[in-house]
C-alpha cells in the first residue's frame, strides 16, 4: 500500500472516530487491522520499509535454464503433458531440467501455465439456484434404505417433500428401487395436488431412479421440470437428507430392522402424520408443515407477535430490544449461490456532537465479548440441546452439590484473574485441591 492510501487510511478512521465509531469497525471496513494502523500512526511519513533479500538465491535457475524449460515445454512432444509427465519423459531420455515445481513456477512466469490437455478443460456446474415462495413450487426427493429382517436386504422409502411448507407431500415403500415406482407416485401426488404443467420443479440427486428413462417420461407428460445435483455432492439435496436424518433419530424408530414390509409402511405412515400436522419446525418459525402449506401460519405467527407485545408492555425492563421475530419467511432458496458482500468504504461523516463512550471496566468488556460471541453463535444455527437426563446432569440440585462443580470451582480457582472471585467461605467447604 502506497504512503498516500495509508495516510487516507489513517484520516478515514479518525473522521469516523470523531463521529462515535470504533476503530476496530472502522478497520474491519478498510480490511486493514488495528495493530497495523498503530504502526502506520507511529511514523506517518515512512512508507514500505520492506527493501526484499539483499542477495540471490545461490542455486536459482538461470536464464538459460528457464528458457530451456519453456523451449521443451512449448515443442509439439511435451506441450500437451503436465509438468509431471514431462519430468518423468525427460529423465528416461537422460536430461534433468528442473523440478516439477520448477516447471510450474517457469511456466507461470511466462503465462503458459494453463490446460495442456487435448481433453476438455473441467467445468465447475453448480445446480440450479432455485427459489420458492409458495407452496408447490419446488419439491425435493430422495430414496432411503430402511432394515429389513434379511441381511442385506433393505426396503425403499420414497419420500417427496415441498421446501416451501416443508410438508411430506406424498411417500411410499417398496422392496425394490426402480424408476417405475418413482413415476408412479410423482404421477399420484402431482393428480393430488392439482400440480399444473410448468408450475413444478423438482430436485433429486443423480440416482437411476431418478434417472430413468420411466421417470424421465413421467415428468415430461406432467409438465414438471427436473433438477438434479451434482454427482457424489450430497449437500445439493439439503433438504431431503435433512428430513432423513429427522426420521431416523425419532425416538420411535426401531433399533432393529422392521420384521415386515407392512410394519415399515405403518411406521412410515405414523411419522408421516406426527411430521405434518404436530412436528413445530424451527426453519418455518415453529409452526407446523401443514399449517404453513395450507396458508395458516400468518394467523399463527401474528398471534404470537401480540403475546410477545403485550407480555413486554407488562415488563417493558426485561426487553433491551425488539420483541422475538415472528414475520412469516416469505422466501426458501435451494442451493443459492454464495455472493460475497461488497465492503462500503466511505464514512458518513456525523456533524453532530458525539456523545462520550462511559468508561467500562475490564470485566464488563469481557462479558461483551462473550455476548457478542453467543449471539454470532446462534446467528450461525448453533444451539443448546435439551437435557435427556436430569439425574446425570444435576438438574434442579443445588450448584455445590451438582456433577460437575468440582470441575468447575476448580476452573474458576484457576482463571480467579479472569472471572469474579467467589466468597471465601464457601470455596472452603468444598476441599480444593
Amino acid at each position: 500500500m502506497s504512503l498516500e492510501d495509508r495516510q487516507s487510511c489513517i484520516e478515514m478512521v479518525e473522521q469516523a472516530k470523531a463521529s462515535g465509531a470504533r476503530r476496530q469497525a472502522s478497520c474491519a471496513v478498510l480490511e486493514v487491522s488495528v495493530r497495523t494502523l498503530e504502526r502506520w500512526e507511529k511514523a506517518p511519513e515512512k512508507g514500505d520499509q520492506r527493501r526484499g533479500p539483499v542477495t540471490g538465491c545461490a542455486h536459482a535457475l538461470s536464464a538459460q535454464e528457464k528458457q530451456a524449460i519453456v523451449k521443451v515445454s512449448s515443442s509439439p512432444e511435451y506441450r500437451d503433458l503436465s509438468p509431471w509427465q514431462m519430468v518423468a519423459r525427460l529423465a528416461d531420455t537422460g536430461r534433468y531440467l528442473g523440478s516439477e515445481s520448477s516447471f510450474y513456477r517457469v511456466l507461470k512466469q511466462n503465462d503458459l501455465l494453463s490446460h495442456r490437455h487435448n481433453s476438455k478443460p473441467r467445468v465447475h456446474c453448480r445446480p440450479k439456484d432455485l427459489a420458492a415462495r409458495s407452496p408447490n413450487q419446488v419439491w425435493s426427493w430422495d430414496i432411503t434404505y430402511l432394515n429389513s429382517p434379511i441381511r442385506g436386504a433393505y426396503y425403499y422409502l420414497y419420500l417427496v417433500e415441498d421446501i416451501f411448507s416443508p410438508m411430506i407431500v406424498g411417500w411410499t415403500i417398496e422392496e425394490v428401487e426402480s424408476a417405475d415406482h418413482a413415476g408412479q407416485l410423482i404421477d399420484r401426488i402431482c393428480h393430488g395436488q392439482a400440480i399444473a404443467k410448468g408450475q413444478l420443479t423438482l430436485h433429486s440427486d443423480n440416482g437411476g431412479p431418478m434417472t430413468g428413462a420411466t421417470m424421465v417420461a413421467t415428468l415430461e407428460r406432467l409438465g414438471v421440470i427436473p433438477s438434479l445435483s451434482r454427482p457424489a455432492v450430497s449437500d445439493d439435496n439439503p433438504y431431503s437428507e435433512s428430513l432423513f436424518k429427522t426420521l431416523k433419530y425419532r425416538p420411535s424408530y426401531p433399533d432393529s430392522a422392521f420384521s415386515s414390509i407392512d410394519e415399515a409402511r405403518a411406521w412410515v405412515n405414523h411419522f408421516v402424520l406426527w411430521y405434518n400436522t404436530e412436528h413445530l419446525h424451527s426453519a418455518i418459525r415453529f409452526v407446523t408443515p401443514s399449517s404453513r402449506h395450507l396458508g395458516k401460519d400468518p394467523a399463527i405467527l401474528a398471534k404470537r407477535s401480540v403475546v410477545y407485545e403485550k407480555a413486554k408492555g407488562l415488563n417493558p425492563h426485561r426487553w433491551s430490544g425488539k420483541t422475538r421475530n415472528w414475520t412469516p419467511i416469505t422466501e426458501v432458496l435451494l442451493n443459492p449461490k454464495k455472493h460475497k458482500t461488497e465492503i462500503q468504504t466511505e464514512f458518513t461523516i456525523d456533524t453532530t456532537t458525539p456523545i462520550p463512550r462511559p468508561k467500562v471496566s475490564a470485566m464488563s468488556e469481557a462479558v461483551e465479548q462473550i455476548s457478542d460471541i453467543s449471539e454470532r453463535r446462534s446467528k450461525n444455527g448453533l444451539h443448546s440441546c435439551p437435557i435427556t437426563n436430569a439425574s446425570d446432569s444435576g438438574e434442579g440440585l443445588p450448584w455445590a452439590e451438582t456433577p460437575l462443580s468440582d470441575d468447575l470451582l476448580r476452573s474458576s480457582h484457576r482463571c480467579s484473574k479472569l472471572r469474579p472471585k467467589f466468597n471465601s467461605d464457601y470455596l472452603a467447604s468444598d476441599n480444593l485441591p
